[in-house]
């Protein structure tokens, strides 16, 4: 069957906008007219939803995209539990098309629902758009597909995507007022500087007296931003373009991510979680049937750092050549020991899945902890970074006016 997009309006006269397969454009437009809507425009669904986006993210979370990972998550849910209940895939699929609220998954789930009425498997339909669902999303269901156990994989992947939504929203939660707060207090400023100071100095200046060297820089800065504003609003635009053009060469990301790594504090934040998404996505992988080399493969793609990655195909080659993972591992920097530890003892166990998934828990509450604590960190450092800076302007225009009231005396 064909999928088709149209626009219509019910037998009150509302209009409505779907989705709909059929054979052609003349069946599509009978089914809706016996559903008592009647149509407007049909026009048949022909461009593959995963040509127009070229980036992706972890779970199909594409930046501009109507797709949200929240959408993903809500909808693999649902999908689980339709299968659970004996639906067939098609049917479950299909009864899940008029309950997404994004246009642009309608056509997607659609598009699947054709693919697998074709006769591909569910894991192919996936496949045909790799912008919206990850290489370890397709690489799970087709492991559950495999085994018999489809309804069990999507219920962990809805875990997994509920999962990392919470941590990006409490990451995005946690930065929010720091983030505004330097913005507000440097627009604050820049008003300052710009606008009230050279009106409070001109008094000075008009003097054709000696000023102290705090107003001197003062009246330097404000004369400045009130001649080359531009620049300034210019620089970090500038800064974010040249970081963007470095780190889209392989030699520059390398640099980027090394560097980041470095950092005290955060460089210890981002291993962590690193090492808890590698973690996660490798244990939900090996327990659902993916050979080991295939998932440390996938695994090592949503670390989010090229330098790890890199750690993580040594060590791949390693376990290729009949080596242990937590041997693979140790040493290395990058890795935080007590990861490989556990790794190593869930190995001699036998029980590496579920150490895995211990890690992950433990290293994800390690990393909302130190995030709690460092943006705890800035918001007096901003309050004091900006208290100095208020103080310099205030000690810039009394310093003349002390002077003024010695001269007088």
């Amino acid at each position: 069957m064909t999928v088709f997009e149209y626009s219509a309006l019910t037998n009150k006269g509302k209009k409505k906008n779907g989705i709909i397969d059929a054979d052609s454009i003349f069946s599509a437009g009978s089914k809706l007219r016996q559903q008592n809507i009647f149509p407007v425009s049909i026009n048949e669904i022909n461009s593959e939803i995963s040509n127009n986006h070229s980036h992706k993210s972890f779970f199909g979370s594409i930046p501009f995209s109507r797709i949200s990972r929240s959408e993903i998550s809500i909808i693999t849910r649902q999908l689980a539990t339709l299968i659970s209940a004996g639906f067939p895939l098609v049917s479950a699929v299909s009864t899940l098309v008029p309950q997404t609220e994004s246009k642009s998954f309608q056509r997607v789930l659609s598009k699947i629902k054709e693919s697998i009425e074709e006769g591909k498997s569910f894991s192919q339909a996936l496949s045909l758009y790799p912008s919206v669902f990850s290489a370890v999303y397709i690489n799970m269901v087709h492991a559950g597909e495999s085994s018999g156990t489809l309804e069990l994989v999507l219920e962990r992947l809805a875990d997994i995507t509920e999962k990392q939504e919470d941590t990006r929203k409490k990451i995005q939660t946690s930065l929010a007022y720091p983030i505004l707060m330097s913005i507000t207090g440097t627009g604050v400023l820049i008003f300052l500087i710009t606008y009230i100071v050279p009106g409070i100095i001109k008094i000075f200046a008009d003097m054709n007296q000696q000023l102290p060297a705090p107003t001197r820089l003062l009246i330097s800065l404000s004369s400045f931003f009130q001649s080359f504003w531009w620049v300034v609003l210019m620089i970090p635009m500038i800064i974010t373009i040249a970081i963007y053009g470095i780190r889209k060469t392989s030699k520059g990301l390398q640099m980027t991510d090394g560097f980041l790594l470095n950092i005290p504090k955060v460089g210890k934040l981002i291993k962590k979680n690193a090492v808890a998404r590698f973690s996660r996505i490798l244990g939900s992988l090996l327990a659902n049937g993916v050979p080991m080399l295939t998932a440390l493969d996938i695994a090592r793609n949503t670390t989010g750092n090229s330098v790890i990655q890199q750690k993580i195909i040594l060590a791949t080659e390693i376990v290729k050549q009949g080596g242990d993972l937590g041997n693979a591992l140790d040493g290395n920097r990058e890795f935080l020991p007590l990861s490989v530890q556990m790794i190593k003892v869930g190995e001699k166990s036998g029980k590496l899945e579920q150490m895995l998934e211990k890690t992950a828990q433990l290293f994800e509450r390690e990393t909302e902890s130190s995030l709690i604590a460092m943006t705890a960190l800035l918001e007096p450092l901003i309050i004091l970074f900006m208290g100095t800076v208020v103080g310099f302007i205030v000690l810039s225009i009394c310093l003349p006016i002390f002077e003024m009231n010695q001269l007088a005396r």
